[in-house]
């Protein structure tokens, strides 16, 4: 399934990764295939596809700002990972306990989350008018590690339930079920804002793709525990 996926759309794969991050890649979608089939392979091609063209929007504007994306926005190895680590673990979870149900959606708010980050990063980065620093409220420049804008807060907040929609339409997810995805991502979303502002930069070894994978943790914990507890 992962290689009838990646031979063709291997030059649409290299606008967002490095021949590295491709090869990561492949190795997270077989992992997510087996566990959920075509329509959790579905979902991460379309975080990947999404989260790809959000991150060119006004990428020459971001890069004279000095606040792009490395590469142009090609992620490596370690961004995989930090985007799908969490999302990895539910399925090997979901393989291991054979409860599909309870780990899928842990699986689905990981991605939401992270597609919701990216997303209100990169609008508020692009079109943010003012951003605020989230544990002050302090102006600071677009682009501060753990600054907010109603901008990209908003967008990120769309962009979660309308992917929580797709999985919903692919049956990757119930209704009652993208509620509670779209709360844990954007729950897990302001826990990193807070991460971000409190912590990053002060850690040397906390880099932004490990504060993602707790980002990322946190969503899918948030969602598994709801649905456990909710029946």
């Amino acid at each position: 399934m992962t290689a009838a996926v990646f031979t063709p759309g291997l030059p649409v794969l290299l606008k967002g990764l490095t021949w590295e991050g491709v090869a990561h890649a492949y190795a997270l979608g077989t992992v997510v295939a087996a566990a959920f089939g075509w329509g959790g392979f579905s979902l991460v091609c379309l975080y990947f596809l999404f989260g790809t063209a959000v991150t060119k929007l006004k990428l020459e504007q971001k890069q004279k700002e000095g606040i792009a994306e490395a590469r142009s926005g090609r992620r490596g190895p370690s961004s995989v990972w930090g985007s799908g680590s969490a999302g990895v673990f539910c399925a090997v979870m979901a393989l291991f306990t054979g409860d599909f149900a309870l780990w899928q959606i842990g699986f689905v708010a990981s991605f939401t989350s992270k597609l919701s980050d990216t997303v209100s990063s990169e609008i508020g980065k692009a079109y943010g008018k003012t951003t605020y620093l989230i544990t002050s409220l302090k102006l600071v420049p677009r682009g501060t590690e753990g600054a907010v804008s109603l901008e990209g807060t908003l967008a990120g907040l769309a962009a979660a339930a309308v992917y929580a929609g797709a999985a919903v339409a692919i049956g990757q997810a119930t209704v009652t079920d993208a509620g509670i995805i779209t709360g844990a991502a954007f729950l897990a979303n302001v826990f990193e804002s807070y991460l971000g502002a409190i912590v990053q930069g002060r850690i040397e070894w906390l880099n932004n793709d490990l504060v993602n994978v707790i980002q990322i943790s946190v969503a899918a914990a948030l969602a598994v525990l709801a649905k456990h507890y909710m029946g």
